[in-house]
């Protein structure tokens, strides 16, 4: 006898909003929350059910203190009766707590041997033991105080180094993205809902129009939301991990040196020795907010000296096929050289675009890459691609260019986000060049002030669960046209609503939950 389709989805229903509930923490964890070194004052936080012992035991509180109070007291060993140092404690009861347990934290100072011997006391106590990496947080997640979505939006703010990072992971600490795919899962539940409704009362009854043109719209509006979500260009995942920038040019064309000037400091070897630079040399920049990953790298000419330097060569273009940036360096004095020595007009575009394409360079695929750069150089288009490649082209060294040899197309307006004049001795440019920088990182990333507003995807586990979603529901689509076979349309429903489950952590198994906490620290 078939189990009832409506018994079956409020079963479902159930498991689904009580996943997080379930707890098998018995024990009370302790660790140093504060971060590990020398300090004025390390905070020592404790959780679980027994943290009542620690607060009697160590703080030598005859009863307990007022919640969210900070109080002043002398720590001791719970065994020797030793004062360990004066510190500020403070009780925060559960479930209005980070983990939702009872807690406390000891804040005490920040020396070595005095956080040691908080610790060692505190292991003392029956039932405690050293929290590991990511435990306070996890019990955070199967209290229901947070989902997965604001897991690693926690573990991104811990990670930030730039303004752009710390606001989109604050952002999706707080629940931005766990409310914008917790009212798609409501919306696919109302519909199982339906769907289940006449598996169970109208299997031997026509089905209503209305009622599955109204799951059809739901499901359409559903598909939309979702591609236009995923093909943001995956700007959060760029967010979080920064922008790949890679610098191409020939050997002594300013490569490094430009590397130096934009991370302020002698990242790379700069000499007059043309391949100076063998090996890929990275650093990570804050420009402007938006974190980046730059890549120096080999000159390129098409007759490298030996092995060494054709291996340099190669593994500079693969930075550049896998980058989402590339900055295109060109020597000054030897493009308008060139240009003279084959009659081109340095007014234009037209040598410029000969110069791309010819074979002493050979970096033609490497700016095709990069669309918007292209139609522009060729096609003298003006637009940008959100979620492309982007690409700029700099002519470094115009301290050394004559009066004279005026590249009147550096004036022009429209170039303006495209080709850039520069000198890295002298620094002539290099504000410009930043300012241009940044345009091209708000097209990778999007401006700082829409992240509040249409808050993005920002890893490749989320990235996956939206993509498993959306198939489930083109599925959906597809049953539809092909004929409403409701169990087998129900099914792809139950599909997605999973996939929405695991990426919020409603569904969830030990083994995802392992992966999400690995990376957090201890303490956290």
């Amino acid at each position: 006898m078939r189990i009832s389709g409506l018994r079956q989805l409020r079963n479902f229903s159930i498991y689904y909003r009580n996943e997080k509930s379930v707890t098998t923490n018995k024990s009370t964890i302790f660790a140093l929350s504060s971060g590990f070194g020398k300090c004025g004052v390390a905070v020592i936080r404790v959780s679980g059910p027994d943290v009542k012992k620690a607060l009697t035991e160590i703080g030598g509180f005859k009863q307990l203190p007022t919640p969210r109070k900070a109080m002043l007291k002398k720590l001791s060993d719970p065994v020797t009766k030793e004062v360990l140092d004066q510190g500020l404690v403070v009780w925060f009861p559960g479930p209005n707590s980070f983990t939702g347990e009872d807690s406390c934290e000891f804040q005490v100072h920040g020396g070595s041997a005095v956080i040691s011997a908080v610790l060692q006391a505190l292991r003392k106590l029956d039932n405690f033991c050293p929290a590991e990496p990511g435990e306070f947080t996890k019990r955070a997640f199967y209290s229901g105080k947070m989902d997965l979505t604001s897991v690693e939006g926690l573990s991104a703010l811990i990670d930030s180094e730039t303004e752009i990072q710390r606001k989109q992971a604050l952002h999706q600490m707080e629940g931005a993205l766990y409310s914008l795919y917790n009212g798609w899962s409501d919306k696919l539940i109302k519909s199982l809902a339906h769907l289940e409704a006449y598996i169970d009362f109208d299997e031997d009854q026509d089905i209503d129009k209305d009622v599955i043109e109204n799951i059809n719209s739901n499901i359409t509006s559903l598909i939309v939301d979702i591609k236009k979500h995923l093909e943001d260009g995956r700007r959060g995942e760029r967010i979080r991990k920064g922008v790949q920038m890679t610098i191409l040019g020939a050997p002594n064309s300013g490569k490094s040196s430009l590397m130096n000037i934009l991370c302020k400091r002698p990242a790379a070897i700069v000499s007059s020795i043309p391949g100076t630079t063998r090996d890929l040399v990275e650093t990570h920049l804050d420009i402007n907010g938006y974190p980046v990953n730059v890549t120096d790298t080999a000159g390129l000419r098409v007759d490298p000296a030996d092995q060494v330097e054709a291996e340099g060569i190669s593994r500079a273009i693969s930075s550049a096929m896998s980058s989402d940036f590339i900055l295109f360096i060109f020597d000054v004095v030897k493009f308008v050289e060139w240009t003279k020595e084959n009659g081109y007009n340095l007014d234009s575009l037209e040598a410029l675009q000969k110069y791309v394409q010819c074979n002493e360079l050979g970096i033609q695929e490497q700016i095709q890459q990069c669309q918007d750069l292209w139609n522009y150089i060729f096609n003298n288009e003006n637009c940008y691609s959100n979620g492309k490649t982007q690409g700029l082209i700099l002519f470094n060294k115009m301290d050394l260019l004559s009066s004279e040899d005026n590249l009147s197309f550096l004036k022009q307006n429209d170039c303006y986000n495209f080709i850039s004049g520069i000198s890295c001795k002298t620094e002539e440019g290099i504000a410009e060049l930043i300012e241009r920088m940044t345009n091209k990182l708000e097209t990778l990333c999007g401006k700082s002030a829409s992240i509040q507003n249409n808050p993005s995807y920002s890893s490749s586990r989320q990235r996956h669960c939206l993509e498993e979603c959306l198939t489930s529901l083109q599925q959906f689509s597809k049953l539809s046209v092909e004929g409403f076979q409701v169990d087998l349309t129900a099914e792809t429903l139950r599909r997605a609503i999973d996939s929405l489950g695991r990426l919020t952590g409603r569904i969830s198994t030990e083994q995802l939950l392992d992966i999400i906490f690995k990376d957090f620290c201890i303490g956290k």
